[in-house]
């Protein structure tokens, strides 16, 4: 099976139970294998950890159908098999739950695991929905979505999951206390990456292959407006006033600015090749975008733009395949995924430099931050 980034970010209603068999066979070897699967951190040996217990990052490990779990205060990533193949994934507001989005896992004679599911069409996308305190001890939840589901977001209630369903022009709405699928909303074609507005009225969505941007009323659960942005745009990001959007333009090497007041393309920002996501600051101030490259060329940068100059302020190299980012919560630290070299960089904000790398599983794509708990 293609992975869903190689396949279509490169250049050119039912809740189901768990595939128990298959975690009946991997069950025993994911405890082991969390025990065992750690990496190095590249912080200097003697040094304390400049990260609070109970941090974690999680990744979603595409080309290897596992989620990575990085505690970032011990330095220690643990692999855990999962039945699909991840393309993102994200923490709920309570840290309790992660979710993730992709299709059926192919087993070792390219065959889809799902052929349990109850009479649904095995190809078809999967939510799963796992607990983090036994992350790859217990059976999840999985939850038919749609053909090629790319991302998914959940409110901060952790009632309502969005997910986008690329293959089908839609995005689906998950209730996850019923654990089903309650609603399907149509978009442009191809959507790809989603973000929810910090008041949580609207949700915008990047149609990868038709140059727009779907905006989504996400009480009434209907598409609102449709902004052209430019050329394969990828993924959304607000600023925490709820003011602007910024979107990842792939094949322009650009990212587009968008005023939510009055829905419209404001302009746009040159950054480095083929930028993936791109996620704003705390505070406001910056956006960091992460510039993947092509498959022939992989790029290993990100770059930092400063929101009130509209201006790339700084060039951080990471890893090869730079893909994914996300913010710590108290907006000190960013963390990429580098496709390529199966690994997450860790960059101090304040300096601008990575000061750490963690090795996780296959081709790593999306990334979310849990905040220690408590």
């Amino acid at each position: 099976m293609q992975s869903f980034a190689s396949k279509y970010l490169r250049n050119k209603t039912t809740a189901l139970p768990a595939h128990r068999g298959l975690f009946e066979q991997i069950g025993l070897l994911a405890l082991g294998a969390a025990a065992l699967m750690f990496s190095g951190v590249a912080v200097a040996q003697g040094q304390t950890s400049p990260w609070q217990q109970g941090a974690f990052v999680y990744t979603a490990d595409e080309h290897g159908s596992s989620i990575s779990a990085i505690d970032l205060a011990a330095g220690r990533v643990s692999t855990v098999p999962i039945p699909i193949s991840p393309h993102n994934v994200q923490i709920t507001s309570d840290g309790k739950r992660l979710l993730a989005v992709g299709e059926p896992a192919a087993d070792g004679h390219g065959h889809a695991h799902g052929g349990n599911a109850h009479g649904s069409d095995e190809a078809k996308g999967r939510l799963l929905i796992l607990e983090t305190a036994d992350l790859g001890t217990k059976p999840v939840t999985e939850i038919i979505v749609g053909d090629h589901p790319a991302h998914v977001i959940v409110d901060q209630r952790g009632e309502r999951a969005f997910v986008t369903n690329a293959g089908d022009n839609t995005v689906g709405v998950v209730d996850l206390a019923a654990r089903k699928l309650i609603a399907t909303i149509s978009t442009g074609r191809y959507p790809h990456g989603l973000r929810m507005s910090p008041d949580e009225r609207e949700v915008y969505v990047a149609n990868v292959q038709d140059g727009t941007v779907s905006v989504i009323d996400a009480d009434g659960l209907m598409e609102l407006a449709r902004i052209p942005v430019g050329s394969t745009p990828v993924q959304v990001g607000f600023t925490p006033d709820g003011t602007k959007v910024y979107v990842s333009l792939r094949d322009e090497n650009r990212v587009a600015v968008i005023d939510t007041n009055s829905r419209s393309l404001i302009g746009t920002i040159e950054v480095g090749r083929n930028p993936i996501q791109v996620y704003a600051t705390p505070d406001g101030r910056f956006v960091y975008v992460a510039n993947q490259g092509t498959d022939a060329e992989p790029a290993d940068t990100v770059s930092v733009i400063e929101v009130s100059s509209g201006k790339v302020v700084d060039t951080i190299r990471t890893g090869m395949g730079a893909h994914g980012v996300v913010l710590s919560s108290d907006g000190a630290w960013a963390f990429i995924t580098n496709i390529v070299d199966g690994t997450v960089s860790a960059i101090d904000v304040a300096t601008g430099k990575v000061v750490a790398g963690f090795s996780v599983g296959r081709g790593p794509n999306g990334i979310t931050y849990r905040p220690p708990q408590g």
